[in-house]
């Protein structure tokens, strides 16, 4: 689903992607997946482009969907956010093209709450008899009597899921095996808490950040860092039309995108996430590897999948 502006905007996380800006198991699992292969292999397969990306959700979406029907429920696809969308999110906005047509992304996240609002899938939930509700809910998330899956999160913490819906059965046709999926995928996703504070306090870091606010000063936007830009355009923004919105939107995104690319901050933070990333997260490399490539299959089955090319 399209995570909206506020997703789009926040935070000063930075990954390599963020900052370069029939419900039966599928054949093959996970075993030819995992950190043993990726560990025999010994190679680091490539992400998923944020189009790819796009793909595997659609896919997932239409296997939930026909799973649920097989249940004796209704269920609608929801909406995915295409790769535009995708390419709006990280710590400083750097392609001046995107900034131009899309601003900050506030016309996607629009769409989105607009897609929210009118969810097919909440107001049928909702129209549903007490006891068919939970067997609607029982149907699609599993219960925790069907399982449990744990991951302990890298920075700290635990997450889990619960076993035995048609979450999990999408996730495995197109994944594998679903408890190594969720265990790669929450690993993965969680490891920049890990070296993230690190690249904001490098002086290397701190210095092209300087650089910037010099440029975004002379160009009338007296800013910091790109974070105040994002915790302050809700209030610039409010009381206008969309029109107006857009317009402010874009403004302040050309200038901060010409400026990062105008100055060493997007060459610096890109640098320094690589080097800070293989400096921390040796140890997780296994899963990280396996992250991806459980990816790139679900790439190739969900470009088999009716109405998911791309």
């Amino acid at each position: 689903m399209g995570k909206g502006l506020a997703a789009a905007c926040a935070g000063v996380v930075l990954t390599t992607t963020a900052v370069l800006s029939g419900c039966g198991r599928a054949d093959g699992g996970a075993a030819a997946d995992g950190p043993a292969a990726v560990r025999a292999a010994g190679t680091m397969p490539r992400e998923l482009t944020p189009a790819e990306q796009a793909v595997v959700e659609r896919g997932e979406e239409r296997l939930i969907e026909s799973c649920m029907r097989e249940k004796g429920f209704r269920y609608w696809a929801g909406r995915v956010a295409g790769a535009a969308e995708r390419q709006g999110h990280g710590y400083v906005l750097h392609d001046v093209d995107w900034a131009e047509r899309h601003g900050y992304g506030g016309r996607f996240a629009a769409e989105a709450e607009k897609a929210r609002l009118a969810d097919r899938n909440t107001a049928y939930a909702r129209s549903l008899p007490r006891a068919e509700l939970i067997r609607y809910n029982t149907a699609l998330d599993g219960t925790p009597e069907q399982g449990v899956v744990s991951v302990e999160l890298p920075a700290g913490g635990t997450v889990q899921t619960v076993r035995g819906g048609c979450l999990e059965t999408a996730a495995e046709r197109l994944y594998g095996d679903f408890p190594a999926w969720f265990r790669a995928k929450k690993t993965a996703t969680g490891v920049a808490p890990l070296y993230t504070p690190g690249i904001l306090a490098d002086e290397r870091f701190r210095r092209a950040l300087r650089a910037w606010a010099s440029c975004m000063r002379e160009a009338g936007h007296p800013y910091a860092g790109p974070p105040e830009i994002r915790e302050k355009l809700p209030a610039l923004t409010r009381g206008m039309d969309a029109a107006e919105a857009h317009a402010a939107e874009v403004e302040l995104a050309v200038a901060e995108a010409t400026c990062a690319t105008g100055t060493p901050l997007y060459r610096t933070a890109r640098a320094l996430d690589r080097e800070y990333r293989a400096e921390k997260l040796g140890r997780y490399r296994d899963e990280i590897a396996a992250h991806r490539r459980m990816g790139l299959t679900a790439l190739k089955r969900a470009r088999a999948l009716p109405g998911t090319a791309g």
